[in-house]
């Protein structure tokens, strides 16, 4: 959690009017778009992937396929996010990564969002095709170059090093933290 901590210990002990009364702030309709959303964030002038990886997000987040998050779906998101188990924000993961909605995830797809997210935090330590390929060697046991749900879940309890790395790359508190303290950030 990092530098977010304290931040996160006040979210977790806001109570859901509070919640609400934020997300109508942000929201009046009652609804995000994905325009809003990126807005909120401050992400402007993103590359393609990283641009796509936000989109991902958002439609993992729009249960219901509407084309908008509402106050649920936000909660349920945030719930997941903060509070989720394991095998909770896993799944989570997988259906981000799973960008064709096959049910398999490919290196392809993986390495996108690992790009998508490196643009977004502006760290480059190790590059996606390096993260994929360890990810694959390791989990990937069939070797037929796609992960199941079961294969990915199962790989990534099995190789503390690979969820701590996924857990990582995946934290998404720094959105959390920017909703919550209502910041914008102007580029």
């Amino acid at each position: 959690m990092g530098a977010y901590g304290s931040n996160l210990d006040d979210i977790l002990a806001e109570d859901m009017h509070h919640w609400y009364n934020k997300f109508m702030r942000e929201s009046p309709s009652g609804l995000i778009t994905l325009f809003e959303l990126k807005a909120m964030l401050g992400l402007t002038g993103m590359t393609e992937e990283a641009s796509s990886y936000v989109d991902q997000v958002f439609y993992t987040f729009d249960m219901d396929g509407d084309g908008y998050i509402d106050f649920v779906e936000y909660i349920a998101a945030v719930s997941l996010l903060l509070k989720g188990e394991i095998n909770q924000k896993l799944k989570w993961y997988f259906k981000l990564f799973d960008q064709d909605g096959n049910g398999k995830i490919d290196k392809d797809e993986m390495e996108t969002i690992f790009k998508a997210i490196q643009d977004i935090t502006r760290s480059y330590d190790v590059p996606p095709q390096d993260i994929v390929n360890l990810i694959y060697e390791r989990v990937d046991v069939n070797g037929e170059g796609e992960l199941t749900l079961e294969e990915f879940i199962s790989g990534a309890k099995e190789h503390p090093d690979i969820m701590e790395m996924l857990t990582k790359m995946m934290d998404l508190t720094n959105v959390l933290v920017i909703i919550v303290q209502g910041r914008r950030k102007s580029v």
